[in-house]
């Protein structure tokens, strides 16, 4: 499924990295302890957070996950939105939790690959 599918279906908004919603997302990982990304997540995962700071760009580099979706309502930083226009990462917003989000994920056949 493309990025933006998930972005259409699920309505969520786009903060920065729209040129990247064709890439393919192959499953999907939820943590907020960026170790356990950096340990755990795969290639091709959107990653769901509630981590705002800057590190997530460089994690999300690192794995060469899909995107990131911050959860909760919750908005990157400034530097944040800025570092990820650079690196060319997809950051997408939610109101859901990540309770709600993961659950709307797997409807539309998305699964975690742990």
């Amino acid at each position: 499924m493309k990025l933006k599918q998930v972005v259409e279906v699920l309505e969520l908004k786009v903060c920065v990295g729209g040129e990247g919603l064709d890439k393919e997302v192959e499953g999907g990982y939820v943590s907020d302890l960026l170790s356990d990304v950096i340990a755990n997540s795969q290639r091709g995962d959107i990653w769901i957070t509630l981590q705002v700071h800057q590190n997530i760009v460089a994690i999300s580099v690192l794995k060469e996950l899909a995107g990131i979706i911050v959860i909760g309502g919750k908005e990157p930083t400034e530097e944040t939105l800025s570092k990820a226009k650079e690196e060319k990462v997809v950051i997408i917003t939610s109101r859901l939790s990540a309770f709600e989000l993961c659950g709307r994920l797997y409807e539309l056949g998305l699964r975690g690959r742990g």
